[in-house]
């Protein structure tokens, strides 16, 4: 069981941002921007997929695991909310969300499916934001220079990611879920994660003409593949996830709760489970 607490976070979004918020760096900023995109839909979809599996459930289990789903639905509720508000200054920007267009059609093909299905999707895609979470707490350098607010976001979110990456995958070993459909859908869920990002990045780039800059193409070389780079890191925990052994919690770190911990004054708990 994973203890889950809802924190409000303390910053303000109604201001615009730069272009290149992030310190200024073109790949960076499309590569977070293009993240951003897939949350508010993504979030709801996971949302939903948790729930479905909860009520799936026979009762004594769905007892045992309530307080942690009231937990995640409300973390990621909060993400949804949050990043909504940061893409509504994409928008005005300019830039096009095609990566929402793709979560809206894989959603309809999980429609009266056995929830296990969706569930595995999200187990999957938890894995990969938990990645990408330990990457940037363990690099809090990539946002550097970008303004405070912004990276009190992102390292939140890295947070909080982190600290639910258990539920789906526990919920998904609850309802009997087995290791053949486990791997399918995360071999499936990779496929469709590399092509929507790299689609949203280059469309960003486009979109704000930087794609055909040098510099471009120099940061993200060294962002995916240099030393501290994205690629490097989240290697080895990818490949993990195919064992049949595996479990989330055997990629455990203490950087997410030190994080939440340094940074009490940033966030307001407004809930907590159990």
């Amino acid at each position: 069981m994973t203890e889950l607490v809802v924190r409000r976070l303390l910053i303000d979004l109604a201001q615009p941002m730069a272009r290149h918020w992030c310190a200024g760096d073109a790949f960076r900023t499309a590569l977070f921007n293009a993240l951003s995109m897939s949350f508010p839909l993504g979030e709801q979809f996971f949302i939903d997929a948790v729930r479905d599996a909860h009520k799936a459930l026979p009762p004594d289990l769905q007892a045992q695991y309530a307080a942690e789903v009231r937990g995640f639905v409300g973390q990621e509720a909060t993400h949804r909310r949050i990043h909504t508000l940061f893409n509504n200054h994409l928008e005005q920007q300019g830039l096009r969300n095609l990566w929402a267009l793709s979560i809206e059609k894989q959603r309809k093909l999980f429609v009266g499916q056995d929830p296990r299905h969706a569930l595995a999707v999200t187990a999957a895609n938890e894995h990969f934001t938990a990645m990408l979470a330990e990457w940037l707490l363990s690099h809090p350098e990539v946002l550097q220079g970008s303004e405070e607010r912004l990276q009190t976001l992102w390292l939140w979110h890295s947070a909080e990611e982190a600290e639910h990456k258990n539920t789906a995958f526990d919920l998904y070993a609850a309802l009997g879920g087995n290791h053949h459909w486990r791997l399918v859908w995360f071999r499936r869920t990779t496929l469709a994660f590399l092509v929507d990002v790299t689609r949203q990045v280059l469309s960003n780039l486009y979109r704000d003409g930087s794609l055909y800059r040098p510099s471009t193409w120099a940061s993200a070389w060294h962002t995916l593949f240099g030393p501290t780079g994205l690629v490097r890191h989240i290697w080895r925990p990818w490949w993990d996830y195919r064992r049949r052994d595996f479990h989330p919690n055997q990629q455990a770190s203490n950087l997410s709760a030190q994080w939440l911990e340094h940074n009490r004054h940033r966030f307001t708990p407004v809930g907590e489970t159990g």
